[in-house]
């Protein structure tokens, strides 16, 4: 049996839109603009966060890391470059198992289509992970009110034989890896790895505050759990891409959120202000960062300072050592640390003057308090700031609270990813 990992975290995901609008670059050809559908974070509300929710979080994304970077090992025959400056637990599961922890914050979510006839699903699409699964007909309570995958059903489904497993935090879930063609934005991805799960744990039930049915992933191929094409790649082979490109406009504001497939939206950023970084290691959509700041002041500022640009996780998560120096000064700035993991709470009556710069390619982009602050603690007048840290690891994973400050470009021709300023 092959044993696979994925891991649902703070995703993102779109809806199909058959005809691209006026306000998408006219020399995209057929690109399409995707709308997307956003559920409000109760964490930016007056109510307090639940610090068992952080914990949960930050450990689910150790796991979705240690599964992934199992994975490349096990799809090129060598470490992931990343692997020397991320430590294995000596208690993890290394059976290609992660968690699965539905933490209540932001989602953008929406709908592709799969099979023959096509059926509607709702899916989040995550720059962390490569694969893509959906509850299926053989998964019963736990997938009560999703719409569930039924490759019986379709003419172009088919049953690759190859079984997976994924370990949830209250318990194990498994299904079934089956090809069938999938629908995103108006392009076909064709004989597209699809899994279909038997069993999903409580956290992911409509009433565990998981509105999508499943998850789709759009890192590269060297990460797939599956050890198949992810959906974006499938879709630039079919040739019928007008450029191998999507794009990102992540935010709370209803109706404001979008994804285009095949290029970009011009309206939506200022093209003058779009930098560029190379992806220095297919697998993650992975770049060097120039520096993290905060009132003009280096934390790091490095050559080779490895970021994760992850669309799937919410906060910003780095090396004990930077964000130990980025609280440094910060008056009031208290540490809460749980075995490796540690997140920072600030007096709320300051936080919002302690947000961070990131610097990609030369360009520096400000995080903005809105998406910085995620509100009081339960226990005291201090809020939630975005920046967490691992002691078991030395690289940063970029998530939300800096990706809805910019225009995010993943381009997949090229290798790199671009941001911008938003218009």
């Amino acid at each position: 049996m092959k044993l696979t990992a994925i891991s649902a975290l703070f995703v993102v995901a779109v809806v199909g839109s058959p005809t691209p609008p006026p306000n998408v670059h006219s020399n995209m050809g057929r690109t399409q603009r995707i709308l997307l559908n956003s559920r409000s974070n109760p964490t930016n509300s007056s109510k307090a966060f639940d610090p068992k929710t952080v914990w949960d979080q930050l450990d689910s994304v150790y796991h979705k890391y240690s599964a992934t970077m199992r994975a490349y090992q096990r799809n090129t025959g060598s470490p992931h470059p990343l692997n020397s400056r991320f430590d294995v637990r000596s208690g993890a599961k290394r059976n290609g198992n992660v968690p699965l922890v539905n933490y209540n914050a932001d989602l953008w979510y929406g709908e592709i289509d799969v099979g023959t006839p096509p059926k509607t699903f709702t899916v989040v699409f995550d720059t962390g992970s490569s694969d893509l699964f959906l509850p299926s007909t053989e998964c019963s309570v736990s997938c009560a009110g999703h719409t569930q995958y039924d490759p019986a059903a379709s003419s172009s489904a088919k049953d690759s034989g190859q079984p997976f497993v994924l370990m949830y935090g209250a318990g194990e879930t498994a299904g079934e890896e089956y090809v069938d063609d999938v629908f995103v934005g108006g392009y076909e991805a064709k004989d597209q790895t699809v899994g279909g799960a038997w069993l999903y744990s409580p956290e992911f039930s409509k009433d565990g505050s998981f509105p999508p049915d499943g998850l789709s992933g759009l890192a590269f191929r060297e990460i797939s759990e599956f050890e198949e094409s992810p959906l974006f790649q499938t879709l630039d082979e079919s040739g019928k891409l007008p450029q191998s490109v999507f794009g990102f406009k992540l935010s709370t504001t209803p109706g404001d959120s979008e994804m285009v497939i095949g290029g970009t939206n011009t309206n939506l950023y200022r093209s003058d202000t779009l930098s560029y970084v190379p992806v220095t290691d297919k697998g993650y959509w992975q770049v060097e960062m120039d520096s993290i700041s905060r009132l003009g002041q280096e934390v790091i500022e490095s050559q080779a300072a490895p970021a994760i640009i992850d669309t799937g996780t919410t906060f910003v998560i780095t090396s004990y050592s930077i964000a130990q120096s980025y609280y440094a000064n910060i008056s009031g700035a208290t540490a809460h640390t749980e075995g490796a993991d540690t997140y920072w709470t600030i007096p709320c009556d300051i936080i919002n003057s302690t947000v961070p710069t990131f610097t990609f390619g030369g360009r520096a982009f400000k995080v903005s308090a809105q998406t910085y602050n995620f509100g009081p603690d339960d226990l005291s007048s201090d809020c939630l700031a975005g920046i967490a840290a691992s002691s078991e690891m030395d690289f940063t994973i970029v998530g939300d609270v800096f990706l809805q400050n910019v225009y995010s470009v993943f381009d997949y021709a090229n290798t790199r990813v671009g941001f911008a300023e938003l218009a």
